[in-house]
């Protein structure tokens, strides 16, 4: 998902642009573009609650969020970009890769407390089997996810 650039000297070689690497497309008509906005807006404010509770991931939200502003408003999905707590995340994600250490570990965290959660409340035995495989699906997906590089401006990132 990261950006292409083009060699020294010579052009990038990249398929025409789609709403997925051109976020000026248009979607496919009004009606879509309002039902992306309510879509983008619905993430950010799940995000924005994931921020403070553990058990609720954010960035996934902002993901989508970013998605669906990236297909209705080049100005919305500019500011989410650009936004001072939110931003570096997707940066890293869109630009590398990446998740953020504390990201990872706050992720397991909250894995960990809802698997316990469910492994209290289910009544019957699969459920906490089909929870625990799904659970450490996602987060081997997490663990091997690259950091994103440090920088001057981020150095405990």
């Amino acid at each position: 998902m990261a950006h292409r650039t083009a060699p020294p000297g010579g052009h990038a070689h990249a398929a025409a642009p789609d709403a997925e690497s051109d976020p000026a497309a248009p979607p496919a008509s009004p009606v879509v573009r309002v039902l992306l906005l309510g879509l983008g807006w619905v993430c950010v404010g799940l995000g924005a609650v994931g921020a403070f509770l553990p058990v609720l991931p954010t960035t996934p939200f902002l993901l989508v969020a970013a998605w669906a502003f990236a297909r209705s408003s080049r100005r919305l999905r500019a500011w989410l970009y650009g936004h001072p707590r939110f931003g570096t995340a997707l940066r890293a994600w869109h630009e590398h890769g990446a998740i953020p250490r504390r990201a990872k570990v706050l992720s397991l965290v909250g894995m960990s407390l809802s698997f316990a959660w469910v492994l209290l409340q289910a009544e019957k035995a699969w459920l906490p089997v089909v929870v625990g495989l799904t659970l450490l699906a996602v987060a081997a997906f997490v663990l091997t996810r690259p950091e994103p590089p440090r920088t001057a401006a981020n150095p405990a990132e």
